[in-house]
C-alpha cells in the first residue's frame, strides 16, 4: 500500500492559521503599522507583514477613488486610514517602493521565537537609517552626455529613412550640437 502526501504548491501558508484569521490578523497588523509607525512581532509574521504593507502605501500613493475603496478594505480605521492618504503618501511620493524595513530583533524569551521590528522608513526615530531610492540613469542619455563631452556630433540618421527626414534630422542634429558647444562655453 502506497501512503499519499499532500503537497502544497505556491503560495503556502507560513503562518499556520485558518484563511480568515491570517487576514484578520494581517488587516490588524497592517492599521497598528500605519499608528504607530513601528511595531515588534515573530519574524514570520513581520515578513508577511512588509508585504502587505508595501502594497497599501502603493494603493495610499496613487491616491484615487478606487485605491481608496482597496485600501478601506484593509486597514481598519478611519484615522489611519486618512494618515495614509495624506501624511504617509506624502512622505513617500518620491520613494518607488521599499516602503518599510524588517529588522531582526533576537529572539523571545518564552519560546525563543524570532523576533523582528517592522518600522516604515524615512521618519523621525528610526532604528536605521534608510538608504536614498536608487535612480537608474538611462544608458541612452549617459551616451549622448559622454558623446557632447568628448565634442563628437550626434549620430547620422538612418540612411532607410526618406531623404526629407534625413535633411530634418541632420538639421536637429547640428542645432543640437551648436547649443551644446554655446553651452560648454558659458560654463568654462
Amino acid at each position: 500500500m502506497v501512503a499519499r502526501v499532500r503537497v502544497r504548491l505556491g503560495d503556502w501558508n507560513r503562518l499556520d492559521r485558518k484563511w480568515a484569521h491570517r487576514v484578520s490578523m494581517m488587516k490588524t497588523m497592517v492599521t497598528q503599522l500605519l499608528e504607530k509607525e513601528r511595531i515588534q512581532t515573530t519574524l514570520a509574521k513581520a515578513k508577511t507583514l512588509q508585504r502587505y504593507a508595501d502594497k497599501v502605501i502603493t494603493l495610499g500613493k496613487q491616491g484615487t477613488r478606487d485605491a481608496w475603496t482597496e485600501a478601506n478594505g484593509i486597514v481598519r480605521t478611519d484615522r489611519e486610514l486618512h494618515k495614509l492618504f495624506t501624511q504617509i503618501a506624502l512622505r513617500y511620493r518620491e520613494r518607488p517602493g521599499g516602503f518599510t524595513r524588517l529588522i531582526r530583533a533576537g529572539w523571545r524569551e518564552r519560546d525563543a521565537a524570532p523576533v523582528a521590528f517592522v518600522e516604515l522608513v524615512d521618519r523621525p526615530g528610526e532604528l536605521r537609517p534608510a538608504r536614498p531610492a536608487v535612480q537608474r540613469p538611462n544608458p541612452l542619455s549617459v551616451q549622448a552626455w559622454v558623446r557632447r563631452q568628448l565634442g563628437q556630433d550626434m549620430r547620422e540618421p538612418s540612411p532607410l529613412l526618406p531623404p526629407a527626414v534625413q535633411q530634418f534630422l541632420r538639421e536637429e542634429n547640428r542645432l543640437q550640437a551648436v547649443t551644446a558647444r554655446a553651452g560648454r562655453t558659458e560654463l568654462s
